[in-house]
């Protein structure tokens, strides 16, 4: 319960989650300092603050967070795949998002079926019963942080795709940097799949927008479409549609 106060909110204070949840200031400190000490949350003085870079944090936990614009950025991506298309996503929150909004449009009816082609375990999962839904899983190994399949064996299937629109989540995205990931094997796949793409779409709430990951996918121009939410910057906005980005706010 803990662990999910601070990945809904971003931060606690001990005294106040203590007169909350009814135990002793004693009992939260240290399941603080437990989930310090397991790379879940950053220990700061009295209390703890939701690890910024996301690193290690179960994906479960992180899509609390922002939980509302994922999900209007999820349908909002959703209706730009034309029926009878092909399209690639990868793993994460939002994208996970975009999956469930998939299955909640109507039945296309014959010629309409769409093909998914995803190298994420849990996207698959979401998608995998729709019968108007063709579903190819790319494999490899997978990363706990998002559930993505990664590794020579996921690039290799990846490098023989032609799909109509990719649609990526992403850690970060800096109209003057691009996208970016905090690892380089998900950044390497998430290149192959942008570069197999007529179209490139980037899913990212307003927290990722002008934010930094070390790991870059590639620069900003290859990004056609970007959905956010409309908590986003307006001067942020401003800068990727200087860069010829189409952004669509949700």
């Amino acid at each position: 319960m803990l662990l999910d106060l601070v990945a809904e909110r971003g931060w606690v204070e001990i005294t106040g989650v203590s007169a909350e949840v009814g135990v002793s200031a004693a009992t939260v400190r240290r399941d603080l300092d437990y989930l310090a000490e397991q790379r879940l949350v950053t220990r700061v003085r009295r209390g703890a603050l939701a690890r910024a870079d996301g690193h290690d944090v179960p994906p479960h936990f992180r899509a609390r967070r922002h939980m509302d614009r994922k999900r209007r950025i999820g349908c909002a991506a959703a209706r730009l795949v034309a029926p009878g298309g092909t399209i690639v996503l990868n793993g994460g929150t939002t994208v996970t998002e975009v999956a469930k909004a998939l299955t909640a449009l109507p039945d296309p009816g014959r010629g309409g079926a769409i093909t998914v082609v995803t190298n994420a375990i849990d996207v698959a999962g979401v998608l995998a019963a729709r019968p108007w839904i063709t579903l190819v899983v790319a494999g490899g190994t997978a990363r706990t942080q998002s559930y993505e399949l990664v590794t020579s064996v996921s690039e290799a299937v990846v490098r023989d795709l032609r799909v109509d629109v990719a649609i990526l989540g992403v850690d970060a995205i800096d109209p003057d940097s691009g996208p970016a990931s905090h690892h380089e094997a998900a950044a390497s796949v998430n290149r192959l799949l942008a570069d197999r793409a007529g179209k490139v779409v980037v899913v990212a709430d307003s927290s990722k927008l002008s934010a930094r990951a070390a790991s870059v996918i590639g620069p900003v121009t290859m990004v056609d479409t970007l959905v956010t939410d409309t908590d986003a910057d307006p001067a942020t906005v401003r800068r990727f549609h200087d860069r010829g980005v189409d952004i669509r706010q949700a």
